[in-house]
């Protein structure tokens, strides 16, 4: 079969019908994502789009660029998300793919190409296997799914119930309560923030498979998190709690308050989003029933350059994010959006 790969830049109907034919799909492999990422900070999308001799595309590779001073100029696919990567009907195709990134590579003079898979793909070398995913196999029902959690976590759930904390769903009307928990919560860990239009997009670009999720106290929001959902699985890619209010057991509460919405939604998979194995968020996701899934960030390397190492953990960001926890809030959050485009 001969295949031809070109830039996509046409309807996003051929694209996502496409999409919505694999089932190894996921949700950042939509087109709307495009959507988010250039509106959101300006980047350039460069989607490769994969077409047979009949003029159908069978495969297809999202891919955004991100140009820093700081940490040079590279190609994700996607940044900012846990998913994203090569998806395509056969092995040729894959080939295919990856001959016009490697050009793709080259001629915008980025360092690398990062692609994050959940599958290895063998044609590429250069893996990095240091995140997981958590996946949470969910009950027919809520009652069911109630008596599957180890009975710590129930016992935090009463506890916050008992504490007079509230719990809503929505969408915009929630967003400034969301962005006030998510923006603190991201200066206290020394990493700068989103801008709030990116949220705002999210829930524009997608009114029918996000929402944002509450937790309050007397009117005032204590945690929240965003939740998006594709097929069968439901995903929590950010959340954040306020710290003073630990003792309560906000965290708990929103946690198990997605999982019901989850299940409700008859969703069969509940995704907490990616963790560092051993790491505080990994065993906080895992003592709720959840499964590691192994992520696979797969690299196309310019010649001379080698693995990218964008990692809070990396010594030499030490410094910066002890400096960065120690800003005022509202410096931080005028500041953040313009450092976090180029992190991914």
């Amino acid at each position: 079969m001969d295949v031809t790969v070109q830039l996509y830049n046409e309807d996003q109907s051929a694209w996502d019908a496409f999409v919505a034919s694999r089932p190894e799909s996921t949700n950042y492999h939509r087109y709307g994502w495009r959507r988010v990422l250039e509106k959101s900070f300006g980047h350039r999308a460069m989607y490769l789009a994969a077409r047979n001799d009949r003029n159908e595309i069978c495969g297809v590779l999202p891919c955004i660029q991100l140009k820093s001073r700081l940490f040079g100029t590279f190609l994700v696919s996607l940044p900012f998300f846990n998913y994203g990567g090569l998806l395509c009907d056969e092995t040729s195709t894959a080939a295919a793919l990856l001959r016009t990134s490697r050009r793709m590579l080259e001629g915008s003079g980025s360092a690398h190409v990062e692609l994050r898979h959940l599958a290895r793909c063998d044609d590429i070398a250069a893996t990095r296997q240091h995140k997981v995913t958590m996946i949470l196999d969910l009950a027919a029902d809520e009652e069911e799914q109630w008596h599957r959690l180890d009975p710590k976590v129930r016992n935090q759930v009463r506890k916050a119930l008992k504490s007079g904390l509230v719990t809503m769903v929505g969408g915009l009307e929630l967003l400034d309560g969301f962005y006030e928990v998510f923006s603190r919560n991201m200066r206290d860990l020394g990493t700068p923030v989103y801008g709030r239009d990116f949220f705002r997009n999210v829930l524009e670009e997608f009114p029918d498979s996000t929402r944002l999720l509450s937790v309050t106290l007397q009117g005032r929001t204590v945690a929240s998190a965003l939740l998006t959902w594709y097929r069968s699985t439901l995903e929590v890619p950010w959340a954040s709690s306020i710290r003073d209010f630990r003792e309560l057991c906000p965290n708990n509460l929103l946690y198990w308050e997605a999982i019901r919405f989850a299940i409700a939604g008859g969703a069969e998979r509940f995704d907490f989003g990616r963790s560092t194995p051993d790491e505080g968020t990994f065993h906080f996701k895992k003592q709720w029933g959840a499964r590691p899934v192994p992520l696979y960030w797969q690299y196309l390397l310019r010649e001379g350059c080698g693995l990218p190492d964008l990692n809070p953990r990396n010594p030499k960001y030490r410094l910066a994010i002890q400096v960065w926890q120690r800003l005022p809030l509202m410096l931080t959050n005028l500041l953040g959006p313009h450092i976090v485009r180029c992190i991914p």
